[in-house]
Protein backbone atom coordinates (compact mmCIF):
# COMPACT_ATOMS: atom_id res chain seq x y z
CA UNK A 1 0.00 0.00 0.00
CA UNK A 2 1.15 3.21 -1.38
CA UNK A 3 1.20 5.75 2.10
CA UNK A 4 2.80 9.42 1.50
CA UNK A 5 2.83 12.37 3.40
CA UNK A 6 3.78 15.97 2.00
CA UNK A 7 3.14 19.86 3.34
CA UNK A 8 3.78 21.52 6.53
CA UNK A 9 3.75 18.99 9.65
CA UNK A 10 1.91 21.14 12.75
CA UNK A 11 4.71 21.14 15.65
CA UNK A 12 2.27 19.91 17.96
CA UNK A 13 2.69 16.81 18.50
CA UNK A 14 -1.14 16.05 19.35
CA UNK A 15 -2.59 17.43 16.15
CA UNK A 16 -0.19 14.84 14.47
CA UNK A 17 -1.27 12.18 16.57
CA UNK A 18 -4.99 13.32 15.85
CA UNK A 19 -3.98 13.15 12.10
CA UNK A 20 -2.71 9.76 12.50
CA UNK A 21 -6.19 8.62 13.75
CA UNK A 22 -8.08 10.58 11.42
CA UNK A 23 -6.51 8.78 8.67
CA UNK A 24 -6.62 4.79 10.24
CA UNK A 25 -10.47 4.30 8.50
CA UNK A 26 -9.26 5.83 5.70
CA UNK A 27 -6.53 3.32 5.28
CA UNK A 28 -8.95 0.78 6.39
CA UNK A 29 -11.21 1.44 4.09
CA UNK A 30 -8.71 0.92 1.22
CA UNK A 31 -7.24 -2.42 2.53
CA UNK A 32 -11.08 -3.77 3.04
CA UNK A 33 -11.23 -2.94 -1.15
CA UNK A 34 -14.36 0.10 -0.26
CA UNK A 35 -12.27 2.30 -2.18
CA UNK A 36 -9.25 2.21 -4.49
CA UNK A 37 -7.36 5.35 -2.92
CA UNK A 38 -7.31 8.40 -0.59
CA UNK A 39 -6.23 11.49 -0.25
CA UNK A 40 -6.64 13.22 3.11
CA UNK A 41 -5.54 16.74 4.38
CA UNK A 42 -5.78 19.43 6.89
CA UNK A 43 -4.72 22.72 7.15
CA UNK A 44 -4.74 25.79 9.84
CA UNK A 45 -5.24 29.12 9.95
CA UNK A 46 -1.71 30.30 9.99
CA UNK A 47 -0.68 27.48 7.73
CA UNK A 48 -0.08 24.34 9.70
CA UNK A 49 -0.86 21.68 6.97
CA UNK A 50 -0.59 17.93 6.94
CA UNK A 51 -1.32 15.45 3.69
CA UNK A 52 -1.25 11.93 3.42
CA UNK A 53 -2.26 9.52 0.71
CA UNK A 54 -2.50 6.22 0.38
CA UNK A 55 -3.82 3.30 -2.03
CA UNK A 56 -4.28 3.18 -5.91
CA UNK A 57 -4.91 6.38 -8.08
CA UNK A 58 -6.58 3.69 -10.51
CA UNK A 59 -7.10 -0.10 -10.58
CA UNK A 60 -8.24 -1.10 -14.42
CA UNK A 61 -6.58 -1.00 -17.45
CA UNK A 62 -3.49 0.14 -15.24
CA UNK A 63 -2.89 0.29 -11.71
CA UNK A 64 -1.07 3.59 -10.57
CA UNK A 65 -0.29 4.78 -6.63
CA UNK A 66 -1.80 7.59 -5.41
CA UNK A 67 -0.14 10.28 -4.71
CA UNK A 68 -0.15 13.61 -2.94
CA UNK A 69 -0.19 15.43 -5.52
CA UNK A 70 -2.68 13.19 -7.31
CA UNK A 71 -5.20 15.39 -9.16
CA UNK A 72 -8.93 14.58 -8.25
CA UNK A 73 -12.30 15.53 -10.69
CA UNK A 74 -13.93 17.43 -7.66
CA UNK A 75 -17.52 17.09 -9.03
CA UNK A 76 -20.07 19.21 -6.66
CA UNK A 77 -16.59 21.04 -4.88
CA UNK A 78 -17.45 22.82 -8.41
CA UNK A 79 -19.86 25.00 -6.81
CA UNK A 80 -18.21 26.04 -3.69
CA UNK A 81 -14.84 26.48 -4.89
CA UNK A 82 -15.55 27.77 -8.34
CA UNK A 83 -19.51 28.89 -8.95
CA UNK A 84 -20.50 30.62 -5.62
CA UNK A 85 -17.69 32.74 -4.88
CA UNK A 86 -17.83 34.13 -8.75
CA UNK A 87 -21.62 34.90 -8.28
CA UNK A 88 -21.45 36.41 -4.24
CA UNK A 89 -18.38 38.81 -6.00
CA UNK A 90 -20.79 40.19 -9.31
CA UNK A 91 -23.70 40.46 -6.74
CA UNK A 92 -21.04 42.42 -4.58
CA UNK A 93 -19.86 44.37 -7.25
CA UNK A 94 -23.50 45.68 -8.40
CA UNK A 95 -23.35 43.41 -11.32
CA UNK A 96 -26.42 41.02 -10.17
CA UNK A 97 -28.69 41.26 -7.35
CA UNK A 98 -29.08 38.30 -5.36
CA UNK A 99 -33.10 38.44 -4.85
CA UNK A 100 -33.50 39.46 -8.46
CA UNK A 101 -35.02 36.61 -10.64
CA UNK A 102 -32.63 35.19 -13.16
CA UNK A 103 -34.23 36.44 -16.07
CA UNK A 104 -32.54 39.65 -14.97
CA UNK A 105 -29.42 38.41 -16.96
CA UNK A 106 -31.09 35.01 -18.38
CA UNK A 107 -34.20 36.79 -20.40
CA UNK A 108 -34.93 33.85 -22.49
CA UNK A 109 -35.57 31.16 -19.32
CA UNK A 110 -39.14 29.96 -20.31
CA UNK A 111 -39.50 33.15 -22.55
CA UNK A 112 -42.44 31.45 -24.19
CA UNK A 113 -44.30 31.75 -20.86
CA UNK A 114 -44.13 34.91 -19.48
CA UNK A 115 -46.03 33.62 -16.25
CA UNK A 116 -43.83 30.39 -15.74
CA UNK A 117 -42.77 29.40 -12.36
CA UNK A 118 -38.47 29.28 -13.27
CA UNK A 119 -38.93 33.42 -14.17
CA UNK A 120 -39.50 34.00 -10.80
CA UNK A 121 -36.53 31.81 -9.51
CA UNK A 122 -33.82 34.10 -8.07
CA UNK A 123 -30.01 33.63 -7.51
CA UNK A 124 -30.21 33.68 -3.64
CA UNK A 125 -32.46 30.56 -4.28
CA UNK A 126 -30.80 28.55 -6.65
CA UNK A 127 -27.41 29.60 -4.68
CA UNK A 128 -29.34 28.02 -1.15
CA UNK A 129 -31.59 25.34 -3.63
CA UNK A 130 -34.74 26.76 -2.01
CA UNK A 131 -36.49 25.93 -6.02
CA UNK A 132 -38.76 23.39 -6.96
CA UNK A 133 -36.40 22.08 -9.86
CA UNK A 134 -35.95 18.22 -9.54
CA UNK A 135 -33.16 16.56 -8.16
CA UNK A 136 -31.50 14.46 -10.80
CA UNK A 137 -32.33 14.87 -14.49
CA UNK A 138 -29.82 12.84 -17.32
CA UNK A 139 -29.69 16.14 -19.67
CA UNK A 140 -26.78 14.14 -21.68
CA UNK A 141 -29.81 12.04 -22.70
CA UNK A 142 -31.20 14.41 -24.72
CA UNK A 143 -28.25 14.89 -27.27
CA UNK A 144 -24.42 15.84 -27.48
CA UNK A 145 -24.89 20.12 -28.94
CA UNK A 146 -23.95 21.86 -25.61
CA UNK A 147 -25.50 24.89 -27.35
CA UNK A 148 -28.80 23.03 -28.14
CA UNK A 149 -28.58 21.59 -24.38
CA UNK A 150 -28.39 25.38 -23.18
CA UNK A 151 -31.19 26.47 -25.36
CA UNK A 152 -33.24 22.93 -23.74
CA UNK A 153 -32.52 23.87 -20.34
CA UNK A 154 -33.86 27.38 -20.32
CA UNK A 155 -36.83 26.41 -22.16
CA UNK A 156 -37.99 23.34 -20.74
CA UNK A 157 -41.32 23.55 -18.65
CA UNK A 158 -39.37 21.94 -15.77
CA UNK A 159 -41.78 19.34 -13.42
CA UNK A 160 -41.85 21.41 -9.72
CA UNK A 161 -41.85 19.97 -6.28
CA UNK A 162 -40.55 20.37 -2.86
CA UNK A 163 -37.32 22.53 -2.55
CA UNK A 164 -34.09 19.64 -2.89
CA UNK A 165 -30.53 19.85 -3.46
CA UNK A 166 -30.39 19.82 -7.25
CA UNK A 167 -27.55 20.68 -9.96
CA UNK A 168 -30.10 22.50 -12.11
CA UNK A 169 -29.82 25.32 -9.52
CA UNK A 170 -26.04 25.77 -10.41
CA UNK A 171 -26.26 25.11 -14.29
CA UNK A 172 -28.33 28.01 -14.42
CA UNK A 173 -26.26 30.05 -12.35
CA UNK A 174 -23.37 28.98 -14.68
CA UNK A 175 -25.18 29.74 -17.92
CA UNK A 176 -25.83 33.46 -16.09
CA UNK A 177 -21.93 33.80 -15.75
CA UNK A 178 -21.43 32.55 -18.97
CA UNK A 179 -24.15 35.16 -20.51
CA UNK A 180 -22.56 37.91 -18.37
CA UNK A 181 -18.94 37.40 -19.44
CA UNK A 182 -19.89 36.70 -22.94
CA UNK A 183 -17.41 33.29 -22.84
CA UNK A 184 -18.13 29.15 -21.62
CA UNK A 185 -17.41 28.05 -18.54
CA UNK A 186 -14.52 26.49 -20.07
CA UNK A 187 -12.52 29.54 -21.40
CA UNK A 188 -12.92 31.19 -17.91
CA UNK A 189 -10.13 31.50 -15.45
CA UNK A 190 -10.60 28.20 -12.68
CA UNK A 191 -8.32 29.90 -10.17
CA UNK A 192 -5.05 28.97 -8.75
CA UNK A 193 -4.33 25.53 -8.42
CA UNK A 194 -7.50 24.55 -10.69
CA UNK A 195 -8.30 23.46 -14.16
CA UNK A 196 -11.19 21.62 -16.41
CA UNK A 197 -9.11 18.93 -17.38
CA UNK A 198 -5.91 17.25 -15.86
CA UNK A 199 -3.19 14.84 -16.95
CA UNK A 200 -4.69 11.17 -16.73
CA UNK A 201 -1.87 10.10 -16.10
CA UNK A 202 -1.61 12.66 -12.98
CA UNK A 203 -5.59 12.36 -11.80
CA UNK A 204 -7.54 10.09 -10.20
CA UNK A 205 -9.46 7.65 -12.22
CA UNK A 206 -13.26 7.58 -11.85
CA UNK A 207 -15.89 5.36 -13.93
CA UNK A 208 -15.72 2.96 -16.45
CA UNK A 209 -18.32 5.08 -18.69
CA UNK A 210 -20.97 3.32 -20.33
CA UNK A 211 -21.91 5.74 -22.67
CA UNK A 212 -18.94 7.40 -23.49
CA UNK A 213 -16.90 3.78 -23.73
CA UNK A 214 -14.02 3.92 -21.78
CA UNK A 215 -12.47 4.76 -18.00
CA UNK A 216 -12.73 7.97 -17.43
CA UNK A 217 -9.06 10.31 -16.24
CA UNK A 218 -8.62 13.51 -15.98
CA UNK A 219 -11.55 14.53 -17.96
CA UNK A 220 -14.96 15.04 -16.51
CA UNK A 221 -16.85 12.30 -14.97
CA UNK A 222 -20.52 14.28 -14.77
CA UNK A 223 -22.33 13.40 -17.58
CA UNK A 224 -24.97 16.38 -17.69
CA UNK A 225 -21.35 18.66 -17.17
CA UNK A 226 -19.79 16.18 -20.12
CA UNK A 227 -22.52 17.18 -22.58
CA UNK A 228 -22.34 21.00 -21.72
CA UNK A 229 -18.88 21.03 -22.08
CA UNK A 230 -18.46 22.63 -19.05
CA UNK A 231 -21.11 23.91 -16.49
CA UNK A 232 -21.39 25.58 -13.25
CA UNK A 233 -22.75 22.32 -10.71
CA UNK A 234 -19.19 20.10 -11.71
CA UNK A 235 -15.83 19.99 -13.69
CA UNK A 236 -13.39 21.10 -11.96
CA UNK A 237 -10.23 19.54 -10.98
CA UNK A 238 -7.84 20.13 -8.32
CA UNK A 239 -5.41 18.67 -5.68
CA UNK A 240 -5.72 18.40 -1.82
CA UNK A 241 -2.88 21.41 -1.96
CA UNK A 242 -5.11 23.58 -4.42
CA UNK A 243 -8.10 23.06 -2.06
CA UNK A 244 -6.16 23.52 1.41
CA UNK A 245 -5.17 26.49 -0.06
CA UNK A 246 -8.68 27.42 -1.39
CA UNK A 247 -9.70 26.86 2.08
CA UNK A 248 -6.63 28.54 3.94
CA UNK A 249 -7.60 31.36 2.19
CA UNK A 250 -11.38 31.38 3.30
CA UNK A 251 -9.90 30.70 6.95
CA UNK A 252 -7.74 34.07 6.85
CA UNK A 253 -9.50 36.32 4.72
CA UNK A 254 -7.83 36.33 1.48
CA UNK A 255 -10.02 34.40 -1.07
CA UNK A 256 -13.03 36.01 -1.07
CA UNK A 257 -14.28 39.37 0.84
CA UNK A 258 -15.68 39.19 3.85
CA UNK A 259 -18.97 40.06 2.68
CA UNK A 260 -18.95 36.94 0.64
CA UNK A 261 -17.55 34.96 3.29
CA UNK A 262 -20.60 36.10 5.98
CA UNK A 263 -22.71 34.79 3.14
CA UNK A 264 -20.79 31.59 2.72
CA UNK A 265 -21.49 31.08 6.42
CA UNK A 266 -25.34 32.79 6.41
CA UNK A 267 -27.54 30.56 7.39
CA UNK A 268 -30.68 30.04 4.16
CA UNK A 269 -32.56 26.99 5.87
CA UNK A 270 -31.28 24.27 8.34
CA UNK A 271 -29.36 22.85 6.00
CA UNK A 272 -27.63 25.45 3.84
CA UNK A 273 -26.04 28.29 3.39
CA UNK A 274 -24.94 30.64 0.18
CA UNK A 275 -23.83 27.64 -2.26
CA UNK A 276 -22.29 25.46 1.43
CA UNK A 277 -23.95 23.37 3.14
CA UNK A 278 -24.16 23.53 7.09
CA UNK A 279 -24.08 20.96 10.41
CA UNK A 280 -27.40 19.21 10.43
CA UNK A 281 -28.58 15.74 11.89
CA UNK A 282 -27.01 13.09 9.80
CA UNK A 283 -24.55 15.88 7.55
CA UNK A 284 -20.93 15.07 6.00
CA UNK A 285 -18.99 16.77 8.73
CA UNK A 286 -19.70 14.55 11.44
CA UNK A 287 -20.98 15.24 15.09
CA UNK A 288 -18.58 17.40 16.57
CA UNK A 289 -18.28 20.04 14.14
CA UNK A 290 -18.63 23.15 15.68
CA UNK A 291 -21.38 25.68 14.56
CA UNK A 292 -18.85 27.51 12.63
CA UNK A 293 -18.44 25.01 9.84
CA UNK A 294 -19.21 24.77 6.56
CA UNK A 295 -18.70 22.10 3.99
CA UNK A 296 -19.55 19.90 0.90
CA UNK A 297 -18.98 16.87 -0.93
CA UNK A 298 -18.55 15.60 -4.54
CA UNK A 299 -20.62 12.48 -6.19
CA UNK A 300 -16.86 11.33 -7.27
CA UNK A 301 -15.89 11.04 -3.40
CA UNK A 302 -14.62 14.31 -2.83
CA UNK A 303 -15.56 16.26 0.17
CA UNK A 304 -14.22 20.14 1.85
CA UNK A 305 -15.60 21.10 5.37
CA UNK A 306 -13.97 24.29 6.69
CA UNK A 307 -14.62 25.23 10.72
CA UNK A 308 -14.34 28.91 11.28
CA UNK A 309 -14.86 28.53 14.85
CA UNK A 310 -11.72 26.44 15.47
CA UNK A 311 -9.77 28.15 12.81
CA UNK A 312 -8.88 24.68 10.89
CA UNK A 313 -10.59 22.73 7.50
CA UNK A 314 -10.08 19.43 6.22
CA UNK A 315 -10.56 17.58 2.57
CA UNK A 316 -10.93 14.10 2.11
CA UNK A 317 -10.55 13.30 -1.45
CA UNK A 318 -11.35 9.83 -3.04
CA UNK A 319 -11.86 7.95 -6.07
CA UNK A 320 -14.66 5.91 -4.60
CA UNK A 321 -16.78 5.30 -8.27
CA UNK A 322 -13.48 3.65 -9.48
CA UNK A 323 -14.11 1.77 -11.54
CA UNK A 324 -17.98 1.57 -11.37
CA UNK A 325 -20.53 3.68 -9.13
CA UNK A 326 -22.67 0.87 -8.64
CA UNK A 327 -21.08 -0.43 -5.64
CA UNK A 328 -21.62 0.79 -1.70
CA UNK A 329 -18.30 2.41 -1.03
CA UNK A 330 -19.56 3.12 2.70
CA UNK A 331 -18.25 6.99 2.01
CA UNK A 332 -21.06 8.65 3.85
CA UNK A 333 -19.77 7.22 7.30
CA UNK A 334 -16.60 7.57 6.17
CA UNK A 335 -16.58 11.26 5.98
CA UNK A 336 -18.62 11.40 9.07
CA UNK A 337 -16.00 9.16 11.38
CA UNK A 338 -13.08 11.18 9.40
CA UNK A 339 -15.00 14.15 10.35
CA UNK A 340 -15.15 13.13 14.03
CA UNK A 341 -11.58 12.09 14.55
CA UNK A 342 -10.34 15.40 12.74
CA UNK A 343 -12.21 17.06 15.70
CA UNK A 344 -11.28 15.13 18.34
CA UNK A 345 -13.06 11.86 18.99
Amino acid sequence: MNVADSGQTPADPDRLRRFDRAFHPVEAAVADLRIPGAVLGIVERGGGRVVRATGSAQLVPKARPMRVETWFDLASLTKVIFTTPRILALAESGVIDLDAPLISVLPDLRQYDDKAWERKVTFRQCLGHQTPFPAVVPIYTYGRDADLLRAFILQREWPAGDPVYSDINFILLGLAMERLNGQTIRQMDPGAGFAFSADPDAAAATEDCTWRHRVLSGEVHDDNCAALQGAGHAGLFGTAGSILDFAQGLLEGTAASERAITLMRQPLSATRTHGWERPHEGWSGGLLCSPGTIGHTGFTGTGLWIDFDRGKAWTLLTNRIHPTRHFDSGIASLRQLVGDLVNGA
